[in-house]
């Protein structure tokens, strides 16, 4: 089959350099309101779309062009870039909803920003549980024995300290409610806890009570949700998400980001739910350029011998 002269020449200016150029700046052209915006509607935009479409097909046609001239390592990069390029197509058929959630509620309704309007989650979404940890507190623990000061003491917590024969360990400061934890030990032997808003375990007659007298501001160490999903009586699935380890269910990543109390003192959990279907794919593709980045040093340094 004979293609056309014509034919020929669009051709090889779509395998051009100078078609590379033109197309990259481009892109960054349309991508730099979005950079500025923070819009992903731009990256999912018809236009934006076509030109990394385009792109592909320049790398493709390129590719094809010279591929007697062209390394192996290159190669390789080349079919990385693809790969990412088809992974940011793909990408741009996913979504980005956001739902609060009260802690012990549930949701089956979630906010899409590309379309809008609520939509359907496709299963309820329930709060189970906000879990806060901290970096130890300092904290200043009272004893008492019947209405007599018995001692005062100064530590942090996840440290012990030693009350007569008894060993207290002060285990966790709890917000809002500011309750302090206690486990007490009688020569080594776990004898019950106990926490200053007055419950206990200790065994009838333990002499001593406590009381927080006073800690220092706390510093979070780490914040995470107990998640679960349900379709009516039916649990689906549970697990836990915090900011930068999702809980993922049906190709759908959830991530806490935001935890709150709203003017009455309830809490609250902002849940993002994320549906990207290029993500697999994008990072295969950079995976790809890494092993011809590295195949291309090897060849640059130990010789073009290895890659005959």
């Amino acid at each position: 089959m004979t293609i056309p002269e014509g034919m020929k020449k669009k051709l090889s200016w779509l395998a051009s350099t100078e078609c590379a150029v033109v197309l990259f700046l481009a892109i960054a052209a349309l991508a730099i309101p979005g950079t500025f915006t923070e819009s992903r509607t731009i990256y999912s935009s018809p236009p934006f779309l076509l030109l990394l479409g385009c792109f592909g097909l320049n790398l493709a046609l390129c590719t094809i062009k010279r591929l007697k001239t062209l390394s192996k390592p290159v190669l390789v990069m080349h079919g990385g870039v693809l790969l990412t390029l088809a992974g940011c197509i793909a990408t741009s058929f996913g979504f980005v909803a956001t739902v609060n959630v009260y802690e012990g509620d549930m949701v089956d309704q979630v906010y899409r920003w590309d379309r809008e309007q609520d939509v359907p989650l496709g299963a309820e979404l329930v709060v189970k549980k906000v879990n806060r940890e901290f970096y130890p507190i300092p904290v200043k623990v009272g004893v008492l024995r019947g209405e007599a000061k018995e001692g005062l003491f100064v530590l942090k917590t996840g440290e012990s300290f030693d009350l007569k024969n008894y060993r207290v360990k002060v285990e966790s400061l709890e917000f809002p409610a500011e309750t302090l934890k206690l486990s007490v030990f009688d020569q080594g032997r776990l004898i019950g806890n106990c926490d200053t808003s007055g419950a206990s375990t200790l065994p009838p007659g333990f002499p001593y009570a406590f009381k927080l007298v006073a800690y220092q501001n706390p510093s979070l160490k780490r914040l995470w949700v107990d998640l679960e999903l349900a379709r009516g009586s039916e649990k689906l699935v549970e697990g836990t998400s915090e900011v930068n380890s999702p809980f993922q269910w049906n190709g759908l990543y959830f991530y806490n980001t935001r935890v709150d109390r709203d003017a009455a003192g309830a809490v609250y959990a902002g849940i993002q739910i994320v549906r990207d279907p290029g993500r697999p794919y994008v990072f295969a593709g950079f995976a790809i350029m890494g092993l011809g980045a590295v195949l291309s040093f090897i060849r640059r340094f130990y010789g073009k011998v290895l890659w005959r």
